[in-house]
């Protein structure tokens, strides 16, 4: 998370070892914070291994299901296995609604004194790790584990149920989650380009910014306008398609294989944007830590915010239009299918969970207790050491990246013997075998390049 917590002293000195390797940054640039311990460029993995490793599981998971998976097993939203009718009640209940209204209202308000009242310095205020850890990283376990924890705890959801709208309008369907894919994006710009982004103007103004925003178009269009806008909502929902945790089509509460859920992920407009915003910009984190990109940042006649910019926006176009390219070839192979862009988009799910988990976790466990602990009072708390050293996380990054690719290649697969003649199946999925590859080793790359 290179752009995140980036003007912290004591906090650049704990991770001293991570960038013993890496070059000053210039003015204006912060130091890099990375992802827990250990650079990605001195991390003891053996490239060869790594590659060597991603390559073998991806090419035998991708025979065997060809050789034994002919037809379709996942069955979406239809499948789980009822969880009892006493947990479903109080899951349910309006007082439990309330209750996580109530938390999620309570923890926006104690954000917004940090604030407001908070020193000007993030190794003093918990708000910056409040934002960019405890939320954005810490929304990924959350969901994984509960589902689509936000839609429940979101507190701009609870101002709106104040003074709903009488008569709203109706969402235009061809919105999709579009406006959160541009959300998401603005988020991540804000995470890993933006000059200050831990001061408390800039996030009170970026708060302000996503208040009106989402109050406006909840004015307008009602509740339903969350679902759809809320970068943070719908990055929770996408996650929650691999919770073991569901709902089947007629509301019951479910345990099921996260394939069930991840099958069940709506083909909507703006699916294929929020998913290469998500995959793009964690490249991009990687590839922002690396002394190249550094010297790049330090020596461009555009300056380093407009350099990080392109950067950004490059490596979520990048991502796109390879995926662009695996629909557009998908299309070639299968006339009859008439949304590839869609079709395949959920098997990238798992592999944005692997890029967030390689990238992430380490933070989430060492900052994210270290901003507990200052918002219990605790000034200038340091984080603790983290409980993994360079060997185990460079075995976590690459075991998340991979098993992610895995996951897509089975989920892709059962899309395929569903969607193509049993004839053309297996080579249906080539191109988005290639894609896989291509993602694997390119994130394996940012690793340990």
């Amino acid at each position: 998370m290179t752009g995140t917590l980036t003007q912290t002293a004591p906090l650049a000195q704990a991770h001293a070892q991570v960038h013993a390797l890496t070059p000053e940054p210039g003015p204006g640039l912060g130091l890099p914070l990375a992802h827990g311990v250990g650079s990605r460029h001195d991390l003891p993995l053996s490239p060869f291994y790594a590659y060597a490793g991603a390559f073998t599981a991806l090419l035998v998971s991708f025979l065997a299901l060809g050789l034994l998976w002919s037809s379709s097993r996942f069955r979406g939203d239809l499948s789980g296995r009822p969880l009892p009718a006493a947990l479903q009640r109080v899951a349910d209940a309006p007082a439990t609604r309330t209750a996580l209204r109530f938390l999620g209202a309570v923890a926006a308000l104690v954000f917004l004194l940090h604030l407001l009242l908070g020193p000007d310095d993030p190794d003093r205020n918990p708000a910056p790790g409040a934002v960019y850890v405890l939320l954005w990283v810490g929304l990924v376990p959350a969901s994984l584990l509960l589902g689509p924890v936000w839609r429940l705890l979101n507190p701009l959801r609870a101002a709106h149920s104040l003074h709903p709208p009488r008569k709203p309008r109706p969402l235009p369907a061809a919105v999709g989650i579009r406006p959160a894919a541009l959300g998401l994006l603005l988020f991540t710009w804000l995470e890993l380009v933006a000059p200050d982004n831990t001061s408390t103007t800039t996030l009170l103004a970026a708060f302000a910014l996503h208040a009106a925003v989402q109050l406006g178009g909840a004015a307008r269009y009602g509740d339903r306008w969350f679902a759809h806008a809320d970068p943070f909502e719908v990055y929770s929902s996408l996650l929650a398609r691999l919770s073991p945790l569901g709902r089947r089509v007629d509301g019951r509460l479910v345990l099921r294989s996260p394939f069930h859920g991840l099958d069940s992920t709506p083909q909507t407009p703006g699916l294929v944007a929020a998913v290469c915003v998500l995959l793009g910009s964690t490249a991009y984190d990687g590839l922002s830590d690396s002394p190249r990109w550094i010297t790049t940042l330090q020596t461009s006649p555009l300056g380093p915010v407009p350099t990080a910019t392109l950067g950004l926006l490059a490596a979520v176009a990048l991502v796109a239009a390879c995926y662009g390219l695996c629909a557009g070839a998908l299309r070639l192979m299968n006339r009859t299918l008439t949304t590839p862009l869609t079709s395949f988009a959920h098997s990238l799910l798992p592999i944005a969970l692997g890029y967030l988990t390689a990238h992430y976790f380490s933070l989430f466990v060492t900052e994210g207790l270290r901003t507990v602990m200052m918002a219990g009072g605790t000034d200038n708390a340091l984080a603790p050491a983290p409980f993994l050293g360079p060997g185990g996380l460079a075995t976590l990054q690459v075991t998340a990246i991979v098993t992610g690719h895995v996951l897509g290649v089975v989920a892709a697969h059962d899309r395929s013997v569903r969607l193509f003649p049993p004839d053309r199946a297996v080579a249906g999925q080539l191109p988005l075998f290639a894609l896989m590859i291509a993602y694997t080793l390119g994130g394996i790359g940012l690793l340990i390049a």
